[in-house]
């Protein structure tokens, strides 16, 4: 690891401090918001050391520890020295220009910063018979500054106080550890979440870093237990870390490339797209699980993200997300990374033709690929179809005289109703019938539950975890009774009473997702339950199997709906043709 920081500028590799031009022309990156920035930045320094295996380890939220460790090229005595001061790099020539930069970080502020608000111990060694170790402890001087202070008057820019260097042992390599962070922050620590919800953002970031860099070796700890481990032999296997077993063996690699127009006076450059592509058989409710890189920098792209979903087309279910993850390489000049202070978005000069080299290399991809379904889904017709109206058995007044007369397409169900015939798209209406009786039992009263047996195993992606453990109270409100077992696997021993035995693992997910959103759990609700609601619904080619009672009693919980002819994500479920509109068509007077 280098730092993001001599005076011999014939050095490439020495650490230099930037000229004042150049740090005006930089955005203002320096600020440390919350862990995960301070860990994305170490990781950043270990990958541009070359670094075979980065190891990170958190405590808590992780104000109270951060460890990153990694077998990289590490650093001198000098390089060490300098590496923890403002605006010094060995990643940017003194006076050089950010657009073009090879490296993930470049700005030279990240040590200067995390050691402006938290104790820092930095131990490196480049090779050398003793390492070095720099300490620098930014709660502790001026007098604990807070936040307040900083606001009346204008910290200096050098450190408030020296770094204290020795020897130290160590192979080759660095090891940063960060603690107490935002002690003298006081502002900045309360505007963080809980512990939990820190450590799922730290937990994506790290399996997003490990899906761009399928060569390096990740792993998590969290409270000393591993949460996250890649072996760094591989997309494929990377993907089996982060995510499980299941969804790394339905997947396929990504390797293609394209040129950039070679009409353009500025070249030919060639667009390489690479990665993981799960087959749709295995999604998610929430976008986030299409992880996208440039030149292994994970980043925030949305036009890129929606040229992957596009390169799968239909084959995705209606409201279903792709797991994904693709990195793009394209050269460094046509790349700005300057264009977020965290560095999680960046400029593309050709964002057209990779958007176009995406979305062509994922449907080739998935073009001839084994794309079933291994197994059936439990659809359990018996308990979602009971009553959940009156015990009379009276039919409402909606459907009362609605009599199902076939089935067309394996999906719709064709109903007579007086001078009607009605088209029932029977996914739509289940979806309805299920969001409604989710609604009831949220209105007011506590959520029934069916215990499963045996309990369901659901293996869950490390991130995913992180989430589970930060949402565990909003998920006992929702009737998910789950309990840790091993790693990053839960077990469900009881889910919402409308679900049954029909849950397999992706109504936990989506209600997982729901709540990792960012709403309060009551905000949240409406679209919580109808994404809950949608799993267990009829799908096409249930609906032809459907005996007649069956058919009869999906009309009837229909009708039973308050609002029966929107399913809850607002698309309609039956259409009507009446009898006036047959007779002209076949040129009848009645």
């Amino acid at each position: 690891m280098t730092g993001d920081s001599v005076d011999d500028d014939s050095d490439a590799s020495s650490v230099r401090r930037l000229d004042p031009a150049t740090v005006d022309r930089i955005a203002a990156g320096e600020v440390v918001t919350r862990p995960a920035r301070v860990v994305a930045e170490l990781i950043d320094n270990a990958l541009d050391a070359d670094a075979s295996r980065v190891e990170v380890a958190v405590a808590g939220d992780g104000t109270d520890r951060i460890r990153v460790v990694d077998d990289g090229h590490g650093m001198g005595r000098e390089d060490a020295h300098r590496a923890v001061e403002r605006h010094a790099t060995s990643k940017l020539a003194p006076d050089g220009d950010p657009v073009g930069v090879n490296s993930l970080g470049f700005r030279g502020e990240a040590l200067a910063a995390i050691t402006d608000a938290a104790r820092l111990e930095l131990v490196t060694n480049d090779g050398g018979a003793v390492g070095t170790r720099v300490v620098l402890d930014g709660t502790v001087a001026d007098g604990r500054a807070t936040d307040e202070m900083a606001d009346r008057k204008k910290m200096p820019e050098s450190d408030p106080c020296q770094p204290t260097v020795s020897d130290a042992g160590r192979a080759r390599g660095t090891t940063v550890v960060v603690e107490d962070l935002f002690t003298t922050r006081p502002a900045r620590r309360e505007s963080l979440a809980g512990a939990a919800a820190e450590f799922a953002r730290v937990s994506s970031l790290v399996a997003d870093y490990a899906l761009a860099n399928p060569g390096v070796a990740f792993t998590l700890d969290h409270d000393g237990s591993r949460t996250l481990s890649t072996s760094g032999s591989g997309i494929t296997d990377a993907l089996l870390g982060v995510y499980d077993r299941e969804t790394a063996s339905r997947s396929t690699e990504l390797d293609a490339s394209a040129a950039v127009d070679p009409k353009r006076r500025d070249g030919p450059d060639s667009i390489e797209v690479t990665g993981v592509l799960v087959y749709p058989s295995i999604t998610r409710a929430s976008r986030d699980h299409v992880r996208i890189s440039v030149n292994g920098r994970p980043v925030r792209n949305d036009r890129l993200a929606a040229a992957v979903r596009a390169g799968y087309g239909r084959l995705l279910p209606d409201g279903r997300e792709p797991v994904a993850a693709v990195d793009v390489s394209i050269s460094a000049t046509r790349v700005d990374p300057n264009v977020h202070p965290a560095k999680r978005e960046v400029g593309l000069r050709d964002a057209d033709a990779v958007a176009d080299a995406i979305e062509t290399a994922v449907a080739d991809a998935l073009t001839g690929a084994d794309l079933r379904r291994r197994e059936a889904v439990e659809t359990g017709l018996d308990a979602a179809l009971e009553p959940v109206g009156g015990e009379d058995g009276e039919r409402p007044a909606a459907f009362a005289d609605a009599e199902p007369i076939g089935t067309f397409r394996d999906l719709y169900l064709l109903v007579e109703s007086g001078d009607d015939l009605l088209v029932v798209d029977g996914h739509a209406a289940h979806e309805r019938v299920n969001y409604e009786r989710l609604a009831r039992v949220f209105d007011g009263d506590p959520v029934p539950t069916v215990s499963l047996d045996p309990p369901a195993t659901v293996s869950l992606s490390a991130d995913e975890a992180a989430a589970a453990a930060a949402h565990a109270d909003a998920l006992d409100a929702l009737g998910f009774e789950t309990e840790r077992f091993g790693g990053d696997t839960v077990r469900l021993r009881s889910v919402p009473a409308p679900f049954g035995r029909t849950l397999d693992g992706d109504g936990f997910r989506e209600a997982l997702a729901g709540l990792d959103a960012g709403e309060r759990p009551r905000d949240a609700r409406e679209t919580l339950l109808a994404d809950l609601a949608c799993h267990p619904s009829l799908k096409r080619g249930d609906i032809g199997d459907l005996a007649p009672d069956a058919q009869r009693a999906l009309v009837d919980r229909l009708g039973e709906c308050d609002r029966p002819y929107a399913c809850p994500h607002g698309r309609p479920t039956v259409l009507a043709v009446d009898k006036a509109t047959f007779a002209a068509a076949f040129e009848r007077d009645r």
